[in-house]
Order: C-alpha cells, then sequence, then structure tokens
C-alpha cells in the first residue's frame, strides 16, 4: 500500500508533467480550479489548486473534504502512484471504476485532453 508521501511524491510528478506539457495538454493544464484526491485506503484527502499549469498541494485532511473541489478525484495510493508512473491507464481505471473523476462539464472537456 503507498503511503501518504509516496501519494504526495506522485501528485508532485503529475504537477511536473503538467508544467512541461504542450499543445493541447498544455491549454487543458491551463484551468484554475480548486482540486481534490481522494485516497480511499488510507482515508486522506489532498487539497489544493489546479493553476498555471501545476498542481498545487495546499493541505493534506483525514477524511473526506470538507469543501468541494471543482475537481475531484478518488482513488486508492496504489493506483495514484501506478497511473503516475504510467502503469495505469487512466482511461481504462476510469471505465473500471477504480479511478473516479468528478467536476462540471465544461471541465471534465478540458480534462480529457489530459487523459
Amino acid at each position: 500500500m503507498a503511503t501518504i508521501e509516496e501519494c504526495r511524491a506522485a501528485l508532485e510528478k503529475l504537477s511536473d508533467s503538467m508544467q512541461s506539457a504542450q499543445g493541447d495538454v498544455r491549454t487543458a493544464t491551463a484551468l484554475d480550479r480548486s482540486v481534490s484526491c481522494r485516497i480511499t485506503d488510507l482515508d486522506v484527502t489532498f487539497v489544493g489548486r489546479m493553476t498555471g499549469g501545476r498542481i498545487v498541494v495546499q493541505d493534506t485532511l483525514q477524511g473526506p473534504p470538507v469543501e468541494k473541489a471543482q475537481i475531484r478525484l478518488t482513488m486508492t495510493g496504489d493506483d495514484l502512484v501506478a497511473m503516475v508512473d504510467g502503469e495505469l491507464n487512466f482511461a481504462k481505471a476510469w471505465g473500471s471504476g477504480r479511478v473516479k473523476l468528478e467536476a462540471g462539464l465544461k471541465d471534465l472537456f478540458q480534462l480529457r485532453k489530459l487523459l
């Protein structure tokens, strides 16, 4: 089972990848939205903001988030690490229910460029 530190490192790696993106992917990363990433097996939620082409983690909360972020991810720590490392395909994980992504319709259309 991935640790909180490994999950935070995976989010930082994802943020670094977003920062160096080009083309349509770069456009999708330009969103300015609140973000939460709930790690179910650790019962923690990373909360922050997608801004300037990066994900900035502002806090780590025990349990589910108090406020509903504009973009919400839910998964296990192992799935987060595997996805960021390229070992788990997001579309397949999302389609099978292993990963949940919730956002407004407009944001989902933008985010699909990332995925």
